[in-house]
C-alpha cells in the first residue's frame, strides 16, 4: 500500500510539472555566496550536507544562447534519484523551457579532482574562494570541456562562458529528488508552495544563495538582496542559484614584469657591470646595492681604462611573495653602472600541492598525448672573470744638483777672489711605474641526476612496474662546483609536475634533504598517505603505460646568472589498485 502511494504521487507530480513555465530577466553577473544555518527536517522531507552537485552549461558570449548540452557534476554517486528535471539550464528555463518530471535515468559525472563545498549549512560556509579557484582550474575546465565534447582551445578562446547552477540532492515527500535553485523555484509555484514549507531552508536559502553573481552578465543582474535570508521565488528564478565563468579574464593571473624571479626563502645573486674611466686602489670605485632598506657595499673595484667589471652582491630573499625594486649606484671617478635599478618578483612555488586523490576518481578526458612535458630554461655551466690591479715599477733617477761652497785653503794665492767648491747629486730615484691589470677567471658547473621509483609500500609493484592509484617517490642529487664558492650558492630549490595534470596547474615543491653543495631533494612527507611518506599518488584512473615525472632543478646562482637543469623520470602503469581488491563470499558453518 505505501509504494502505491508514493507511485501515485510521483504520477501526480508529473503530471503538474508538465505545465510550462516561462520566466525572463535581464542584467550582468560573476559568483558570490551567501546562506548557512539549516532548519529542522522530516523523516519525508530532508537534505544531508555535501549531497550537491553543480550544473555546468556552455553559453555563447556574444548572444548568451546555449551552445552545449547540460551536464551534472557531483562528487556523489546518486544513482538512487527517482524524481529530476532532465539536464535544463537556467538560460533554457529562461528562454521559455518549462519544468518536465522525469523518472529515474539520472545521469551525472564524477571529475577526477572533486569539487569543494558548494552548499552551506549551520555545521560550515562554503569556501567562495575554492569554488571559483575550482571552477577557473584548467584542468577541471579542460574535463568540462571533453564532457560537453568540445575542444579545449575552442571553449576558452573568449567566445564561450560556463554557466554554474549549484543542484541538492534531496528527499521530498519520501521521493529523492535532484533539482537546481531555478527548479526548486519553478516546483515551489506549481504545488503551491509546499517545498518552501516543507524544506524553506534549503531550497529558499542555502540552495539559491549557494552562488549568486558579483557583477551582471548574460542577462542576468548581480544580487544585491539579502544573503542570509530566505528568498522569494521570483528572485530565485531571476537572480539566484547561478555562476559565470569567463575564460578571457581568468586564464592568465596578473604578472608584474620584472628583471628578476627568485623564490622566497632564498640565498640569491644581483649583479651589474660598472664602466668609466680606469679604477685603480689609487682611484677606487664603490658599488652600493640598496635592498629592502638594507644597503650592501663592494669596494675596490677594479678595472682598466675603457674595461668594465661585474660587481654582484650575494642576498637573501624574504619569506613572503612581493614585488620589490634594488637601487644601485657607483662612487669614485666617473664609473657609472649598467642599471641602477633592478625590479624582482619574489614568488613562493609552495601553495599548489595536487589535491587529495581518491580512490573512484575519474577523468574520461584525459588524453595522454596531450601531457608534454615543459623545457624550461636551462644553464648548467657559469663563468665571470674579477679584475687585479698590481702595480709594475719603473724606478728613475731625478737629478738635484746643488754647489757646496768651500773655504779659502792654503794653497790660494794672496787676495784669491775665486769660488772654491764643487756639484753635488742630491737626486733619488722615482718610481714612475703604473697599475697592471690581471683578470682571474671563475667558473662553476651544476650536474644532478633524477630517480623516480615506485613506493615501499604498494604491495605489488615489482621493480620499475607499479599499479595506478599507488604511490611513487622522488630522489633527486645535485652537485654545484664552483671556482669561487663565495660567489655560488647551492643549488636551492627542485619542483616536480606530473602527466595527469598535463604538467602544469599542481606542483610538489620538493624538500631539500641534504643541504649544501652536494644537495638531495625529495618529496615532501605527503598528509594524504597513511604512513606519512614522502610519496605522490598516481591517480587511480591513470592509463598503463610510462608515467613520468618532470622535475625543474632551480636556484644555484652565480654572478653569471642561475644555473639549472631539465629533469625527468618514470615508472611503468600496468593495472589499477582495484585489480588487487578481491571480494569472496564470508564462509559460513
Amino acid at each position: 500500500m505505501k509504494l502505491l502511494k508514493q507511485v501515485v504521487l510521483l504520477l501526480a507530480i508529473m503530471l503538474a510539472m508538465a505545465m510550462p513555465v516561462s520566466v525572463y530577466a535581464a542584467g550582468e553577473g560573476n559568483i558570490d555566496n551567501g546562506g548557512g544555518g539549516m532548519g529542522a527536517g522530516t523523516g519525508t522531507n530532508f537534505w544531508s550536507s555535501h549531497d550537491e552537485g553543480v550544473r555546468v552549461t556552455v553559453i555563447r558570449a556574444s548572444d548568451g544562447a546555449v551552445a552545449s548540452a547540460s551536464i551534472d557534476l557531483t562528487n556523489k554517486h546518486p544513482t538512487d534519484i527517482r524524481v529530476h528535471f532532465g539536464k535544463v539550464s537556467k538560460t533554457s528555463y529562461r528562454n521559455g523551457a518549462g519544468l518536465s518530471a522525469r523518472m529515474g535515468g539520472y545521469t551525472f559525472y564524477n571529475p577526477a579532482q572533486s569539487l569543494p563545498q558548494i552548499i552551506s549549512t549551520s555545521r560550515g560556509g562554503a569556501n567562495l574562494a575554492a569554488i571559483k579557484q575550482y571552477f577557473t582550474d584548467e584542468q577541471v575546465i579542460r574535463a568540462i570541456a571533453g564532457y560537453v565534447g568540445m575542444d579545449f582551445q575552442t571553449l576558452t578562446n573568449g567566445e564561450y562562458k560556463l554557466l554554474l547552477e549549484p543542484i541538492a540532492y534531496v528527499t521530498f515527500e519520501g521521493v529523492r529528488t535532484a533539482f537546481t535553485a531555478t527548479e526548486a523555484a519553478k516546483y515551489n509555484q506549481l504545488r503551491g508552495g509546499l517545498l518552501r514549507k516543507k524544506m524553506p531552508s534549503l531550497s529558499h536559502k542555502n540552495l539559491p544563495l549557494a552562488m549568486f553573481l558579483e557583477t551582471s552578465d548574460l542577462g542576468y543582474p548581480a544580487w544585491s538582496g539579502s544573503k542570509t535570508e530566505k528568498a522569494n521565488d521570483e528572485d530565485i528564478i531571476r537572480a539566484l542559484g547561478l555562476g559565470i565563468v569567463r575564460f578571457n579574464e581568468v586564464v592568465t593571473p596578473e604578472v608584474i614584469e620584472a628583471d628578476y624571479e627568485y623564490r622566497v626563502d632564498t640565498d640569491v645573486i644581483t649583479a651589474v657591470t660598472v664602466s668609466g674611466g680606469q679604477s685603480d686602489p689609487d682611484n677606487s670605485v664603490t658599488v652600493t646595492f640598496s635592498i629592502l632598506g638594507r644597503s650592501y657595499k663592494v669596494e675596490n673595484v677594479y678595472y682598466p681604462e675603457d674595461g668594465q667589471q661585474l660587481v654582484w652582491v650575494k642576498w637573501h630573499t624574504p619569506s613572503t611573495e612581493q614585488h620589490i625594486t634594488i637601487s644601485v649606484t657607483a662612487s669614485g671617478g666617473s664609473a657609472s653602472v649598467s642599471r641602477g635599478t633592478i625590479t624582482a618578483n619574489i614568488v613562493d612555488l609552495d601553495d599548489n600541492p595536487p589535491p587529495n586523490p581518491v580512490a573512484d576518481d575519474r577523468n574520461d578526458s584525459y588524453r595522454k598525448e596531450n601531457a608534454v612535458m615543459p623545457v624550461n630554461p636551462e644553464k648548467t655551466q657559469a663563468a665571470w672573470s674579477v679584475w687585479k690591479a698590481k702595480w709594475k715599477e719603473k724606478w728613475v733617477w731625478h737629478s738635484d744638483w746643488n754647489w757646496e761652497s768651500e773655504d779659502h785653503s792654503a794653497s790660494c794665492e794672496a787676495g784669491c777672489t775665486q769660488s772654491h767648491g764643487y756639484w753635488q747629486d742630491y737626486g733619488e730615484y722615482v718610481d714612475e711605474g703604473w697599475w697592471e691589470f690581471e683578470e682571474k677567471h671563475y667558473s662553476a658547473s651544476l650536474t644532478a641526476d633524477m630517480h623516480l621509483v615506485t613506493d615501499e609500500k604498494a604491495p605489488t609493484a615489482d621493480g620499475m612496474v607499479t599499479k595506478s592509484g599507488y604511490g611513487v617517490n622522488v630522489s633527486l642529487s645535485a652537485r654545484a662546483s664552483s671556482s669561487q664558492t663565495s660567489a655560488t650558492t647551492a643549488p636551492q630549490t627542485a619542483v616536480s609536475y606530473f602527466p595527469e595534470f598535463y604538467y602544469e596547474t599542481y606542483w610538489r615543491l620538493l624538500e631539500r634533504t641534504r643541504n649544501g653543495y652536494s644537495a638531495v631533494f625529495e618529496f615532501k612527507n605527503n598528509e594524504y598517505s597513511t604512513y606519512y611518506r614522502r610519496t605522490h599518488f598516481t591517480p587511480v584512473w591513470m592509463p598503463d603505460g610510462e608515467y613520468r615525472v618532470y622535475t625543474y632543478l632551480l636556484d644555484c646562482w652565480t654572478p653569471d646568472g642561475m644555473l639549472s637543469m631539465n629533469l625527468s623520470d618514470a615508472v611503468q602503469i600496468s593495472g589499477s589498485l582495484w585489480d588487487d581488491w578481491h571480494i569472496a563470499p564470508q564462509n559460513v558453518r
